[in-house]
């Protein structure tokens, strides 16, 4: 086959091009460092708080925790950095963060005109309404002339907007930034109402004087799929962040444990083999490490595992799987071939 000067160069460029998308300057950045730096919420048990004695925990910070163990094979070299719902967006944008691991949901503007790209979704989640029981509401029908309490900066504002004015009901927001000082305001009874994802609802209650005094109303307004977030512009970066979320995903669908694993590293399926890296190529694709899953799943364990460590129904949450259960059992957690 003879091919034209034409065709020659094209392909040049194109072998250029690719080589150019694979020298990611975020990967050099954080590895140079030695840790990865990850901003969280830091407000909301179960996804991202500290405790008692300082130690991060929760579902985000998980996730955090499994991009530092694809890295450096080490989960535990992670910096966090507590944003608000103001803060967050800005905070990636100016490089102060490598990802955001912080409840935030993929938008339209947000993956456009902000400048950001969206793994995939580690959390699906609704807004909803959490409301004192005295209050008698039994519907988010009728809250019309309440006030609300919400966080500013955030889709939750938005969604509030949207539902109160679509159907024909006055409402009085009181908008504060700190997650913590919100909490504080509504169970003091500065407003009827609490608005935000549902999740973060039930965390919320977990904290009032008397949680059995709120109840959650059944609407759910809003979709609410919660993803990590990197920057436009480093397809490598972003693609590590990425199919970290989905190697959480796989593992659990393969029955591959944070107890099982290195048993695991002497099975015979190809799909287990390619993932813990005994078929070499995937670490390579990504610019890592061939035991990079490995290493995710022996320190922090598949997505299942996480999810009932830190929301499941043994915790004080007590979040059932729903479409958070992968695609074989109903859910919508599905990951892309590992080939």
């Amino acid at each position: 086959m003879k091919f034209s000067k034409v065709s020659i160069a094209m392909m040049a460029a194109l072998v250029i091009f690719a080589g150019a998308a694979m020298a990611g300057e975020t990967l050099d950045a954080v590895k140079a460092r030695g840790h990865l730096i990850a901003g969280v919420n830091g407000e909301v048990f179960g996804f991202s708080m500290p405790n008692e004695k300082g130690v991060w925990n929760g579902l985000d910070v998980d996730t955090a925790r499994a991009i530092a163990a694809a890295l450096f094979g080490d989960a535990d070299k992670v910096k966090y950095t507590a944003l608000t719902g103001v803060q967050r967006l800005p905070a990636l944008q100016s490089k102060e963060i490598d990802v955001l691991c912080r409840n935030t949901t993929q938008t339209l503007t947000r993956e456009t005109i902000n400048g950001l790209n969206f793994a995939r979704v580690n959390f699906y989640d609704g807004q909803g309404f959490l409301v004192p029981k005295k209050l008698g509401v039994k519907s988010a029908k009728e809250l019309g002339g309440a006030t609300v309490c919400v966080l500013p900066g955030t889709t939750t504002e938005m969604n509030a907007a949207d539902f109160f004015r679509s159907n024909g009901m006055e409402w009085k927001p009181v908008v504060i930034e700190q997650t913590s000082e919100l909490n504080k305001a509504f169970f003091a009874g500065r407003c009827d109402c609490l608005t935000s994802d549902a999740s973060q609802l039930a965390a919320h209650r977990t904290v009032a004087p008397n949680p059995d005094d709120y109840v959650l109303l059944p609407e759910i307004i809003s979709k609410e799929p919660l993803a990590p977030v990197v920057r436009h512009g480093d397809d490598q970066w972003y693609d590590i962040v990425n199919f970290t979320v989905m190697a959480l995903i796989e593992a659990e669908e393969l029955d591959v444990t944070s107890k099982n694993v290195d048993e695991m590293l002497n099975s015979k399926d190809p799909k287990i083999m390619r993932l813990l890296g005994t078929t070499g190529g995937m670490g390579k694709a990504l610019g890592l490490d061939d035991k990079w899953a490995y290493n995710i799943i022996k320190q922090v364990g598949n997505y299942g595992e996480i999810f009932e460590r830190h929301v499941g129904k043994n915790t004080k949450l007590g979040l059932a799987r729903g479409l958070n259960d992968l695609w074989t059992r109903g859910g919508l957690m599905y990951a892309a071939p590992f080939r």
